[in-house]
């Protein structure tokens, strides 16, 4: 039986499932989001004025299981129980049809570079020899249709699978590393087991100090802060693995869902934070970079952030599932169920099509997307809202202010202080002309939003 082809390519019974798949979700996110889905009118924003963002970084489902089963998982253990339907790995031909989907994206577009993910899951499951091919096919649909767009990649892992082989063959294709883990120490990894309950930290660990002997493929950690862990402890012990770079992330909570340890009147991650601070701050020597601290440092002195927690700039992340539907960042399955879905995949969708979907659109409007008294807060540029998932109250939606709105005031506050300080006291130093700020970088060494493949809050695992 022959179908009629439409204009988008597919057979109409296709184009009607997909737009089946449209409405299906647009009425979920209604009823569990009202803000954006219910009140914000896209077609009437774009015929204001305002342009959408380029999606510039890419995350892609290469596994959708995991050989962990980490207590606190967003994927496994949060609202959104999507992954259960996915298929266990992504094929080879939903890779080919992502690279063509992003190839096509960076040509309309004259973006020069994009960034791309692999993640999971645990994307290392994966086998040594396979595991770069889908950056391979990116690669070589981009420069058949957008030869000037750099492709730059990353894995990120648990580490528990790291190996000399997948580390070759990852070097090989210059895919680089990031690794998550709760600290350095055995008892900051209770919750990081698998699915027998048995500890994954020995692995781990072996895997980040082989990764360690090898920084060019080093991207950095990702640390979820945990109130229940001594900050300097935490901090001190994941040194002793050398990061380039350290992301301390606030646990996905929300207004339904609050964080551990929240009490009114206290800023108890605040503090956390501030502690490492402390140590990092007045180091003589910088050993990491702390990507929280940068970031505010960065966005106080009016520089670019490079992240979708902090600061005003459009979220530019599009996730790529097992199966081939594209979803938004992962963070926003702490949420509810399907709060990252949108019904879009890629047979049916491009990536502009994505720009248009209320929940991308929202997230690309900076101040206009927050509540009153954020719009109006002095700290509004550096803070920026907040994360995003973190905003989120059933029933309403993404548009109150953060679940962490105190502690990240706290914060901000106390690195501007710290700032000012250090300025002062360059600005009255000998050789005051050339002199910086305490031990910290000039300026022009704080990240922009990088290309390097260095890994996103958005993406962390």
């Amino acid at each position: 039986m022959s179908h009629t082809i439409t204009s988008d390519g597919l057979p109409h019974p296709h184009r009607n499932q997909a737009l089946h798949a449209l409405q299906a979700q647009h009425a979920r996110h209604t009823r569990h989001a009202p803000w954006p889905y219910a009140r914000l009118d896209v077609p009437a924003l774009r015929a204001a004025g305002h342009r959408p963002h380029p999606i510039r970084q890419f995350v892609l489902k290469t596994r959708s299981r995991c050989n962990l089963a980490c207590t606190y998982c967003y994927v496994y253990e949060m609202a959104d129980q999507g992954w259960r339907g996915q298929p266990a790995v992504m094929a080879p031909a939903t890779a080919a049809r992502a690279a063509e989907r992003i190839a096509e994206h960076a040509a309309a577009h004259g973006l020069t570079h994009v960034d791309l993910v692999l993640h999971g899951g645990e994307p290392l499951l994966t086998s040594p020899a396979r595991l770069a091919e889908p950056v391979d096919a990116v690669r070589a649909a981009v420069a058949r249709s957008s030869p000037c767009t750099l492709v730059t990649a990353t894995v990120q892992t648990n580490g528990t699978l790291l190996t000399r082989g997948r580390l070759a063959a990852l070097a090989a294709a210059g895919i680089r590393v990031g690794v998550s883990l709760d600290g350095g120490l055995p008892a900051h990894n209770t919750r990081r087991v698998d699915r027998g309950g048995r500890p994954g930290f020995a692995a781990a660990t072996r895997g980040l100090r082989l990764l360690s002997r090898h920084p060019d493929s080093y991207a950095g950690v990702l640390c979820v802060v945990d109130l229940g862990q001594d900050p300097v402890e935490t901090y001190e012990s994941l040194l002793g693995y050398a990061p380039p770079s350290l992301g301390l992330l606030l646990p996905l909570a929300h207004h339904s869902s609050p964080p551990p340890g929240r009490r009114p009147g206290h800023t108890p991650y605040a503090d956390w934070l501030l502690a490492v601070f402390e140590r990092w701050w007045h180091a003589g020597t910088r050993r990491t970079r702390v990507r929280v601290f940068e970031e505010i440092i960065a966005l106080l002195l009016g520089l670019p952030a490079a992240t979708e927690t902090l600061g005003l700039a459009p979220a530019t992340t599009a996730v790529i599932e097992t199966d081939g539907s594209i979803e938004q960042a992962d963070s926003l399955k702490s949420a509810y169920e399907g709060a990252a879905a949108t019904g879009m995949t890629l047979a049916a969708h491009s990536f502009d099509q994505l720009l248009d979907h209320p929940g991308l659109a929202a997230r690309q409007l900076g101040r206009e997307a927050l509540a009153a008294g954020c719009r109006s807060c002095e700290l509004v540029e550096v803070c920026g809202g907040g994360h995003y998932p973190h905003r989120y109250l059933a029933g309403e939606g993404f548009r109150q202010p953060s679940v962490y709105c105190a502690d990240l005031k706290v914060l901000i506050r106390h690195v501007a202080a710290a700032l000012d300080t250090a300025t002062a006291r360059a600005a009255a130093a000998p050789g005051a002309a050339t002199a910086r700020p305490g031990p910290f970088p000039p300026p022009t060494a704080l990240p922009a939003r990088p290309a390097a493949g260095a890994p996103r809050e958005a993406a962390a695992s």
